[in-house]
Parts: structure tokens; sequence; C-alpha cells
């Protein structure tokens, strides 16, 4: 328990720090509402031409939209934690390894952290907007309490395992030591392969299945679609196991990458 609570009172510090940008999570709820109208506009040009041709309902598209708009600093895989890089390039990880704290533990709840303040700042004027605008639209209401209760259980399982990932791209940079082209080609697969430039049911079938199976299924695109509906009953349970399932997987492989780095780091040749 006096673990744990370490960990908890780190959260709370890194958590509270995050949310002293208040000028710049201004600027950001207008970008990602101003994104978000001009994305559906996009798809509602689709939706009028043949809208029983797609995957998943006009409504349960915008409900998709608002949410990626609402809760992008959750799952924004672009915003690496600068300092975390800095250690690991520069050497001050050997002080980061006097801290009594697992080096794994606390760097993970250090980024869950910062993207959890940054959501707080945004994500409720988005909603707030998005439900002003007429239905389908606009921001619609749950599916149903079990919808509700699903999304929000995903919703932390999907930034765990975005977090999870993230672990695994700075302990990839212990052996490069050149953050820049692991952060490129991760992220910029991962923005496409997790749903957030089209939502997954939109990919052909013969791709849409197996990404559906894949880490990146597991992040955003799971609780997204559970809020409106488009997966539910046994799906929803499949899901969320499957967000499990891939959550212990990479903490695992970070873990290993960690230990693995550790044991052969060298700081000033010592």
């Amino acid at each position: 328990m006096n673990g744990l609570r370490k960990y908890i009172s780190f959260f709370r510090i890194r958590f509270y720090a995050g949310l002293q940008y208040r000028a710049a999570a201004l600027a950001g709820v207008a970008t990602q509402f101003a994104w978000g109208l001009l994305t559906l506009l996009l798809f509602l040009t689709f939706y009028e031409g043949n809208p029983d041709a797609f995957p998943m309902e006009m409504q349960e598209t915008a409900a998709y939209i608002w949410l990626r708009q609402s809760f992008f600093a959750l799952f924004n895989l672009y915003a690496f934690d600068s300092t975390i890089f800095e250690a690991i390039t520069s050497g001050g990880v050997a002080y980061e390894l006097t801290r009594p704290m697992d080096l794994y533990s606390m760097w993970f709840t250090k980024n869950a952290a910062l993207r959890v303040s940054r959501t707080m700042l945004r994500f409720w004027p988005i909603l707030v907007l998005a439900v002003l605008i007429p239905a389908p639209y606009g921001m619609m209401l749950p599916a149903s309490l079990a919808a509700l209760v699903g999304f929000v259980v995903s919703l932390l399982l999907g930034v765990s395992v975005a977090c999870a990932f993230l672990m695994i791209i700075y302990d990839i940079t212990f052996y490069t030591m050149q953050p820049q082209g692991v952060r490129l080609i991760f992220v910029s697969a991962t923005e496409l392969l997790c749903g957030d430039l089209i939502p997954l049911p939109f990919f052909p079938s013969w791709l849409a299945r197996p990404l559906s199976l894949t880490p990146f299924a597991a992040m955003s695109n799971v609780p997204y679609r559970v809020y409106s509906g488009n997966i539910a009953g046994a799906e929803l349970w499949q899901s969320i196991g499957l967000q499990v399932f891939w959550l212990l997987v990479l903490v695992a492989l970070g873990r290993c990458l960690m230990n693995r780095a550790l044991a052969r780091v060298a700081v000033q040749g010592g």
C-alpha cells in the first residue's frame, strides 16, 4: 500500500502541474472544435451521396468525431514527454534511478498524469458545444447505460494501452540514442492504424478485421465506438478483453526492454 501511495502522490503532482497551462488548453479547445466541424462536414458530404453504404450511422460517426476531438489530448501520441528523452540521451537517467521508485512505473505514471491533466481542461467545453449542434450531427447521449459504463472502462484501458505503447518508444531510445526517427515512424503509423484519421470500420473489411485485433485498435477506437453502441453485447466484452490483453503484453515488453537497457547503461563511462 505504501508503494502504491508513492505513485498516487507522483500522479497528483504531475496532474496539478499540467493544469497550469490554461491558455494552451483554450487554444486547443478552439482548434479541436474547428477541426471536428471540418471533419464532420467532410463525412456529411459522403453520407448525403449514399447513407446506406457506410458501416456506421451518421449519428454514430458524429459521436466518434466529437469524442475524438474531446479526448484528443488523452490519445495524442505526438505528445511525448521531452524530459524523458532528455534524461535518456543526456545521461540524466542516472538521477532518475536514485529515486526510491521503479523507473518504469514512475515514467508510466508521469505520462498518464500529463495526458489526463491536459484532457481535463479541454474535453468538457468541446462536448458542451457539440451537444448544442442538432442531431444527427451533434453529440449524442450514450446508447445505453451499459454503453456508458463500457465507455468509461474502455477509455481507462485505452489510455493505459497508449501509455504502455509510448513506454516502448522511450525504451527503444535507450538503444538508438536518437528519438526523432523512432517517434516519426511509430507515431505516423499509429495515427492511421488506431482510427484517428478514419474510423476503423470504414477500412476495407479485409483490413479492418486484422486491425481490430492489434494494440492500435485497443486505444481510442474501442471507447469511441462503445459510447455510440457501434460495439455492444458480446463484442463489447471481447473488445475490453482485448484491451486488457494488449495492456499486459505491452507492459511486459516495455519492462523487458527497459531492464535490458538499464543492465547495460553507462553514464560518463561508469
